[in-house]
């Protein structure tokens, strides 16, 4: 899979950019809160269609702007691909797939499989467990379209459900009508939960090896999915619970609240590890997702890395190089010294100043 353009406009502080790419490495370079990181953005949105940092789409659009867009190239095993992002103030987004209209924005799962790594991510064990969700869903959805059906669903029914517990405050009769969601939570939620564990299941021993290779062998890591509930037992613990969600007036039981355990030579790091066992942990993680997708897709991701090299020691940052042989990558830096000193290939370097892009020789 490879990203073959990039146009923006308005996009941030990017007023116009059109920038060609190729296989292989490509750095985007330049001092502090010039643009590099929207780059890297803009790309996560339109094969995702959302942002790793901001909740709405007016965040995305030039403070004197009302619009933005985003055009985005590639090419795939099965053929080229183009994408087409409207982003109003004010109004949901539009898309178009090789300039077909989609309805819902969660029809981009899958087209274009990007894996973002930030110096934020390296927390994500210590984190709270919405992190470690998030890890989940975000590869299950662009690996499965079933997987993001059934977690937009799940979702939709646990707000519905929700709002029916507050109003049920105020007006006892409506609480017959509670069963009919409960029914479609537990439905889309043991969905979710079989997918979760097949997940971990498949990635774990792929984080153990990465993780011993990291650690020269001298720790073993064991991931576990947490669910918050089982599959066999979702149904019957809505309703045993039931009198509690109503005093809560929130949904306690679900998927919602799933977390995953992870543990070095037996001991949680979520809570008792050091930083430097909860960093490596992370980078496994993240490492594991490259090769779970070509396992899964027969097809390399694309890797973005949002200055992530300068939060790394020499080990971890040599581990990580090795895994971008066969994948496209763009990484953001504020220098190229530390890539010419230990002699790192680059395909093609960008310098950004004040949101302008220009390539160097």
């Amino acid at each position: 899979m490879i990203l073959t353009s990039l146009s923006l406009s308005h996009f941030r502080n990017i007023p116009e950019c059109h920038l060609s790419f190729s296989p292989g490495v490509h750095v985007f370079y330049g001092d502090n809160a010039q643009g590099k990181t929207n780059l890297l953005e803009s790309i996560y949105v339109c094969a995702t269609s959302r942002s790793h940092r901001a909740t709405r789409d007016r965040e995305l659009i030039d403070f004197e702007k009302e619009e933005a867009h985003i055009k985005m190239t590639a090419e795939r095993r099965d053929g080229p691909l183009r994408i087409d992002m409207h982003l109003r103030s004010g109004k949901s987004k539009g898309v178009a797939i090789n300039g077909i209209p989609i309805r819902k924005v969660s029809e981009l799962f899958g087209n274009i499989n990007v894996i973002f790594f930030s110096p934020e991510d390296l927390s994500i064990i210590k984190s709270s467990p919405a992190e470690r969700r998030k890890f989940m869903d975000m590869e299950l959805c662009q690996l499965d379209s079933f997987y993001t059906r059934s977690l937009s669903s799940y979702n939709r029914a646990l707000m519905q459900r929700n709002k029916l517990l507050k109003d049920c405050e105020e007006n006892g009769s409506l609480l017959d009508t509670v069963d009919v969601w409960d029914e479609q939570l537990s439905g889309f939620g043991k969905i979710i939960i079989k997918e979760r564990e097949r997940f971990i299941k498949e990635i774990s021993p792929v984080i153990q090896e990465i993780h011993s290779s990291l650690t020269g062998g001298r720790e073993q890591i064991d991931i576990k999915y947490a669910p918050n509930v089982t599959e066999e037992s979702f149904s019957e613990e809505l309703k045993r619970k039931r009198a509690r969600d109503l005093g809560a007036r929130t949904t306690l039981t679900g998927p919602h609240r799933d977390d995953i355990e992870c543990l070095v030579d037996g001991i949680d790091i979520r809570r008792y590890g050091s930083q430097g066992q909860q960093r490596t942990a992370a980078l496994s993680l993240k490492l594991s997702e490259i090769e779970l997708v070509k396992k899964r897709l027969k097809d390399a991701p694309i890797l973005l890395l949002d200055d992530v090299f300068s939060e790394l020691d020499s080990g971890r940052q040599e581990h990580l190089l090795s895994a971008l042989q066969g994948v496209q990558t763009f990484i953001t830096c504020t220098g190229l010294d530390e890539f010419i000193t230990e002699n790192i290939h680059i395909d093609r370097t960008f310098y950004v100043e004040h949101g302008s892009i220009s390539e160097k020789e």
